[in-house]
């Protein structure tokens, strides 16, 4: 019996060429309309806003990754793969949250190979997801849109009692300052955190910052922390959340908040 042109044994190249031939022939796309654009048109860019809560706050970023392309394989979710040698599926996340550090509103994009309902997509991944990983929201974007950029990020951390007089004067002197330089072991010279940090308050006991992300030398959480004498607290029991991540150029979602 003839095979169908489209069977698996073809590679993986021809298979691609066959389906575009065959969209051309049932009059879907122009014929003038190249293999990459055929294959954007069938396309979907979905924007996934989550959390990364409890025990999985001490999961690698990598070892996040692994879990997130798991779970859309679990859920047979169509994702979309890149070219070359060793194909991976496109996933990205905006900003890569440290280890050890709690995620309450993160951000991740996928492209998936076929439409999908969104609302679909949100309650398989959520029912799927492992302990740990909440799906707040999904919404569909243009896949031709501007890379997504990082504008801003927020975190909290709290502070006992008897530290926060004195986290009070170191708070009112950094923010009185024009220029704080600090050392940190992962970068390979002294960097000036003041302009990055765009909040700093202490509300009863919870520190709250603001930071200013840049492509040079972000200021980092526990840069702030350093610098008002807190450096010891995630080794006593306490530990850092991102509580926001603030996409540059971005406005109120019409996405659908489900948590």
């Amino acid at each position: 019996m003839a095979k169908s042109s489209l069977e698996t044994t073809e590679p993986f190249g021809n298979q691609r060429r066959n389906a575009t031939v065959l969209l051309r022939i049932v009059h879907v796309v122009p014929a003038d309309q190249d293999l990459e654009t055929v294959l954007s048109m069938l396309r979907q860019k979905l924007r996934i806003r989550f959390s990364k809560q409890g025990d999985l706050r001490l999961v690698s970023h990598r070892d996040l990754a692994r879990a997130v392309e798991r779970l859309f394989r679990r859920a047979e979710l169509p994702l979309a793969m890149t070219e070359g040698f060793h194909p991976h599926p496109k996933i990205s996340f905006v900003s890569a949250l440290a280890l050890g550090i709690e995620g309450r509103n993160e951000v991740m994009e996928v492209i998936l190979s076929h439409p999908q309902d969104p609302d679909s997509v949100f309650h398989t991944l959520q029912d799927m997801a492992p302990e740990g990983l909440i799906i707040r929201s999904v919404e569909q974007i243009a896949e031709n849109q501007p890379k997504t950029k990082l504008e801003s990020v927020a975190y909290e951390i709290t502070v006992p009692s008897e530290r926060q007089a004195t986290v009070k004067e170191r708070m009112e002197a950094f923010l009185h300052s024009d220029s704080c330089v600090v050392e940190n072991s992962k970068r390979n010279e002294p960097i000036d955190i003041r302009h990055d940090v765009v909040d700093l308050t202490l509300v009863d006991s919870l520190l709250k910052m603001r930071l200013r992300f840049s492509r040079t030398a972000s200021a980092g959480p526990r840069d702030v922390l350093k610098v008002l004498g807190l450096d010891s607290l995630e080794q006593e029991g306490y530990w850092l959340a991102r509580t926001d991540v603030r996409l540059a150029g971005s406005v109120l979602s019409n996405a659908k908040e489900y948590v």
